[in-house]
């Protein structure tokens, strides 16, 4: 597919009837400008979502957001609805990082103040929070334990004393997804997540600490303790091999019983089986352990930041408490009510590289929260500004309540480490002000801030279409890189 396929409805909103393919059961709606079209027009990710239109059970259309990317069989950006229980569930339409998301905490520490400390802050963050490929820490799981962080979520951190309540009244669903069964994960998995708990990964995972830039919506910013100059932190990161494993197993089996339902795709990686059958019911089981437990990963790591930013500024700082603003995921697939063509219907809304976006009202979202809308963080890519805005119900009636997640790529990570000396980029970003602590050079060519999309384009994207509106702008002022 190209640009010239597509049915341009302004500019920031394309078209692909249902009508361009025979197998497609419900059109692709594509919110991003031309510009962000131009830069992803030589991967195959708007053929991703053409495929994605003949899963069976959906409703309404296909979405995808202005930081698509090519993905494994779904388009990263993607966001689909099928109907439960009837309808399929496709692990590759949620993707291999279950859970992969997004924590913000905020602070009323002025960075001014502690300018000469930040390179011991991000020393201190890199010292307690591991971070590279396949690296464990120091929380080293019993089986037995990880079946209960898979079933107890974030709750299983507030008992032991990492958490606050704030915390979890304050993260998606409150940090834990019910009917999670740790029976249904293999010991292949089990054995892979028990010493990950606590660690960042690799790729584009981070812990980035920023200052409050700009503040857009003064109230909103209010609610959300975001201070103009003040020190604010990311954690992005996900479950780890537990997640990954639990979907490559899955995959697998998908791939040896798919043929029994009669179910024929364009491209086998969206593979998948009806969510009421055994195989679809024990997925869905086996991917909220993973969502519990990168709720978990995500809390312990909160923890450890708050710990760094003690021993690091505890005696230069008058309050250096961090707040936890929300934590949101953007690899999920959920079970939840909306409105198509005018009826309630319950669906699961497969989210792959695009979160949750509620509007204001949504019982869904904490008391603090409701009447403005669900925080949303949309991450840059290292080197540039990250944001911070609220959901809209123009997102609950456009896009299962979904907005955009990241910046997205552009370039392939071999691209560009081809194009990228990693220690140049870290002098760069040295010289820019922000402090880089980083495993591997080579990894950090990859998440080079020239191999993804202008955030700014995509944020205004979402915020043209309605699906969230801007609260406020972060800047990095130090990162912590697998």
């Amino acid at each position: 597919m190209n640009i010239d396929d597509l049915i341009q409805i302004s500019d920031h909103e394309w078209n692909i009837p249902a009508s361009y393919r025979d197998d497609m059961r419900v059109p692709v709606r594509i919110f991003a400008t031309r510009g962000i079209l131009e830069d992803i027009e030589d991967d195959r990710s708007l053929e991703q979502a053409v495929n994605a239109a003949t899963l069976p059970g959906l409703v309404g259309h296909v979405t995808v957001m202005p930081d698509m990317h090519q993905g494994y069989g779904f388009p990263i950006g993607g966001v689909a609805a099928t109907e439960y229980p009837e309808g399929v569930v496709s692990p590759g339409a949620i993707g291999y990082d279950i859970n992969c998301g997004v924590r913000l905490l905020s602070s009323h520490i002025d960075a001014d103040e502690v300018v000469g400390h930040l390179d011991n802050l991000a020393t201190e963050l890199d010292r307690r929070c591991p971070s590279g490929v396949g690296v464990g820490g120091d929380l080293e799981l019993s089986s037995g334990t990880l079946r209960r962080v898979a079933r107890e979520g974030a709750e299983w951190a507030r008992e032991r004393g990492m958490a606050r309540d704030r915390d979890l009244e304050r993260t998606e669903e409150r940090g834990c997804l019910p009917d999670a069964n740790p029976d249904v994960v293999s010991a292949k998995a089990t054995d892979r997540g028990r010493t990950q708990v606590g660690t960042l990964g690799s790729g584009n995972h981070f812990l980035e600490v920023g200052l409050v830039d700009e503040i857009y919506d003064d109230q909103a910013a209010e609610r959300m303790d975001l201070e103009a100059g003040c020190l604010t932190v990311l954690i992005h990161t996900g479950s780890r091999g537990y997640g990954h494993q639990i979907c490559t197993d899955y995959v697998d089996r998908f791939q040896e019983v798919m043929g029994d339902y009669g179910i024929e795709l364009p491209d086998r990686q969206l593979v998948c089986a009806p969510m009421d059958s055994e195989p679809g019911q024990q997925y869905l089981q086996a991917m909220r352990c993973a969502a519990n437990y990168a709720f978990t990963n995500r809390q312990v790591l909160a923890h450890r930041t708050r710990s760094a930013f003690d021993n690091a500024l505890g005696h230069r700082a008058d309050d250096i408490d961090l707040h936890q603003v929300y934590d949101i995921a953007h690899n999920m697939g959920k079970i939840e009510t909306h409105t198509i063509d005018g009826e309630q219907m319950e669906v699961c809304v497969h989210r792959k590289g695009a979160t949750r976006s509620f509007g204001p009202g949504s019982p869904d979202l904490p008391d603090a929260y409701r009447d403005i809308g669900q925080p949303v963080i949309i991450p840059g890519s290292m080197g540039t500004c990250s944001w911070v805005l609220t959901g809209t119900e123009g997102s609950m009636q456009r896009s299962f309540g979904s907005t955009a997640h990241g910046a997205g790529r552009t370039k392939s990570r071999r691209q560009a480490k081809r194009d990228v000396w990693g220690e140049d980029l870290a002098d760069e970003l040295e010289d820019e002000g922000i402090r880089v602590r980083v495993q591997s050079y080579a990894g950090l060519a990859e998440e080079a801030p020239s191999a993804y999309k202008d955030v700014d384009n995509v944020v205004d994207s979402v915020e043209h279409v309605g699906i969230a509106d801007k609260v406020a702008r972060l800047r990095p002022i130090a990162v912590v890189k697998g």
